[in-house]
């Protein structure tokens, strides 16, 4: 087997695994670790003492978390005149009409969500083919 690294070990030794934490508790040990060289992700297991066979005991429901899930999306928006600029200071990494359309044609697809406005669709609608299956399309 592997030998762990010497971050992991020293980490290690500020657990008491015979100890069971609560959440608080736990999570602020976890930030007193140091940090590692890559996105790190804290995995929670719960008993939640439910029988999942009875209907009523169902556990359901989501949760926004209060800073995102640390992912940002790159959006271009199709539109013209002062809705460009608009884009522009919202977030948009491009915003444009024609010349936007065609620098998509030519194969540019770094950008995560597309949207348009009303009066520049019908150029936006060339792009269906393009957009459609990578699921860009506004």
């Amino acid at each position: 087997m592997a030998e762990r690294s010497k971050r992991y070990r020293e980490s290690l030794k500020l657990v008491d695994r015979a100890r069971k934490y609560e959440l608080a508790e736990a999570v602020k040990l976890l930030k007193s670790f140091k940090p590692g060289k890559f996105d790190e992700t804290i995995e929670i297991a719960m008993k939640l003492g439910v029988d999942p066979k009875q209907s009523d005991q169902v556990v359901r429901g989501s949760v926004s978390l209060p800073k995102g899930i640390g992912k940002s999306k790159r959006v271009i928006a199709f539109c013209v005149g002062d809705k460009a600029d608009a884009a522009k200071k919202a977030g948009a990494i491009e915003a444009g009409g024609e010349d936007l359309v065609k620098k998509v044609e030519g194969g540019w697809m770094d950008f995560d969500v597309a949207i348009a406005s009303p009066d520049v669709m019908r150029l936006v609608g060339k792009l269906g083919r393009i957009l459609g299956p990578q699921g860009k399309m506004p």
